[in-house]
């Protein structure tokens, strides 16, 4: 019988079982028969089935990128930043499949769409907790969303909770006060729950950090690779509106949302302000 002392309660292996004599197959390992299970189109028309894919395979994405960003916050708390690195790097790969995600979805017409669309119902991308976790990660956090998620009792509180704790930004500029850094007290101080805004004594502070690169490498580094991550971010947005736009033009979204309209908005949201505002000072 296999020891299942040590298995955590949500080991994905937890109740699958084998011996030395019989080898685990790859169906097994990956647990093939509930994610090629999933995909349960309503509407009986072609194009749903991609509509499914596309939006199953970017939360298992998304699942990837909360885990390494997780761990990337745990490490530059630990001011420990070269797993860091990797960690970041690997979030970029994930987002470059993500983006391209567009692309294929892009295949379908306004008229295939419309087909299936009633069977939507009221569901939206917009009530993605994965998504709304990222952002309340990156910074950009906003209470009232999270009642979106009321009905999610395990992942309002999930949300919740990440809403009070220091963004992905917070702890990189604790680490920059650490490090002897002039950071004001009340950037690192602060209501976790509300959006970080720009202070001009923190863009001095990465001037400094960009001007002295070799002096403060690591910290240069870790800059870079956190414009990288917005800049990904950002056209993922922008692809999304796109492909928003030529699928359903200005319709408002199944969810509600204004569609289009809203997803212009949210590309105005920006998440490491200083990051970017430092270079019309370079």
């Amino acid at each position: 019988m296999t020891d299942t002392r040590n298995q955590k309660p949500d080991d994905p292996m937890a109740g699958i079982h084998w011996n030395l004599g019989r080898s685990l197959s790859y169906g097994q390992y990956l647990q093939l028969d509930k994610v090629l299970g999933a995909q349960k189109p309503l509407s009986g028309q072609h194009d749903e089935m991609l509509f499914i894919v596309i939006h199953q395979a970017s939360e298992l994405w998304l699942k990837l990128c909360l885990h390494e960003l997780a761990a990337t916050r745990a490490q530059i708390r630990a001011d420990d930043l070269e797993p860091a690195f990797k960690m970041l790097s690997r979030v970029a790969r994930a987002q470059a499949q993500m983006i391209q995600s567009w692309d294929v979805l892009g295949t379908m017409t306004p008229a295939d769409y419309m087909r299936f669309r009633d069977s939507l119902g009221q569901s939206s991308g917009f009530q993605s907790w994965q998504y709304r976790l990222l952002e309340f990660m990156l910074g950009n956090k906003d209470a009232r969303l999270i009642e979106v998620h009321a009905s999610d009792p395990p992942n309002h509180a999930l949300l919740g909770r990440e809403l009070a704790t220091p963004s992905l930004y917070d702890e990189t500029l604790k680490l920059l006060a650490r490090r002897g850094f002039a950071i004001p007290r009340e950037r690192i101080e602060r209501d976790w729950t509300k959006s970080y805004e720009a202070h001009p004594e923190v863009e001095a502070a990465w001037l400094a950090i960009y001007r002295d690169s070799n002096a403060h490498w690591d910290l240069y580094e870790l800059a870079e690779k956190l414009v990288d991550l917005e800049y990904r971010l950002q056209q993922w947005r922008f692809a999304h509106l796109k492909t928003v736009e030529r699928i359903i033009g200005f319709k408002r979204g199944t969810g509600g949302s204004t569609g289009v309209g809203y997803l212009e908005h949210v590309l105005k949201r920006g998440f490491f302000p200083e990051l970017i505002s430092l270079r019309t000072l370079i």
